[in-house]
């Protein structure tokens, strides 16, 4: 077993559900929020973005959510306290790492509720693991997002800069501190949220930033048969909006539900956000039932 949750320290920080120790089976240790409500038919499993942890990405929602579901929270290997490996990050890890976490939680079935990296996890979980999933929310996020040039050769030099990592990793931090979208503005940001983003793996992250490059759906999100909802986020200038619409294209019985926002809405327009995604998240669940 490679695999381990790091040491993380604490500082006071927005009043957030409290984290348990789960053993996953061959994977190690990983720390799970599990709240909400524990008899609810529905429990959701929320899966964050690239260079955010589930707190940063999802706690303007947490007390929302939990007024109607069960919800389960978690770093991503790699990402603030999420699973340490010494192999290569693959999306396909994240998602067979979510459907361990409801193994150990004893949940049979779920709602994988993605935002941008969290997108491609939540359609990994329904292919690899279909019997698991009852519907799938898909936020900020794409079937691919790596067609044009310029984002070939972005994808390219966090290939390069994963390699490098490994040698040199004082580098690598540098250099991907400078690209995240929130730490750009961590002049803002409290205490805790610049510890969550300092606790990151950089040579993992760098090695997501390559998987998610590579990552492709359109041969087969068109064979998903579980309800499906789209938040999407419509001035988001990491994630087009044309480039969240080809989900649609290849769903277009998905519900979709618009927030006047960028990539950062889930926090920063919240009073938005939060109210689109419980809609989004209440139509499949309606369906599926």
């Amino acid at each position: 077993m490679d695999e381990s949750t790091p040491d993380v320290g604490t500082v006071s920080g927005p009043d957030v559900p409290p984290s348990t120790p789960v053993e996953l089976a061959d994977r190690g240790t990983i720390l799970v929020r599990d709240f909400g409500q524990r008899d609810a038919d529905t429990t959701l499993v929320l899966l964050h973005g690239w260079t955010a942890t589930a707190d940063l990405n999802w706690f303007r929602c947490y007390e929302a959510l939990a007024a109607r579901y069960r919800v389960v929270a978690f770093d991503q290997r790699g990402h603030g306290a999420g699973l340490r490996s010494k192999k290569r990050f693959r999306l396909e890890d994240c998602a067979d790492d979510a459907v361990a976490v409801a193994d150990a939680l004893g949940i049979d079935s779920f709602v994988p509720v993605g935002y941008s990296m969290g997108g491609p996890v939540a359609q990994l979980i329904w292919r690899r693991h279909p019997e698991r999933v009852r519907a799938l929310t898909l936020c900020a996020t794409a079937p691919v997002f790596s067609v044009e040039r310029i984002e070939r050769l972005s994808f390219l030099g966090a290939s390069g800069l994963a390699a490098l990592a490994r040698i040199t990793p004082e580098q690598a931090r540098v250099w991907l501190t400078e690209q995240l979208y929130l730490q750009r503005k961590s002049r803002d940001w409290e205490p805790w949220a610049v510890q969550e983003a300092a606790s990151h793996d950089w040579r993992m992250l760098l090695e997501a930033g390559t998987s998610i490059g590579g990552f492709d759906s359109t041969s087969w999100i068109a064979d998903v048969d579980v309800p499906v909802s789209l938040v999407v986020t419509m001035r988001d200038p990491v994630v087009s909006r044309r480039r969240q619409t080809m989900l649609f294209d290849a769903l277009p019985h998905a519900a979709v539900f618009r927030v006047d926002g960028d990539h950062g809405a889930v926090v920063e327009r919240a009073d938005q956000f939060v109210p689109a995604l419980l809609r989004a998240i209440d139509s499949t669940v309606r369906i599926s039932t």
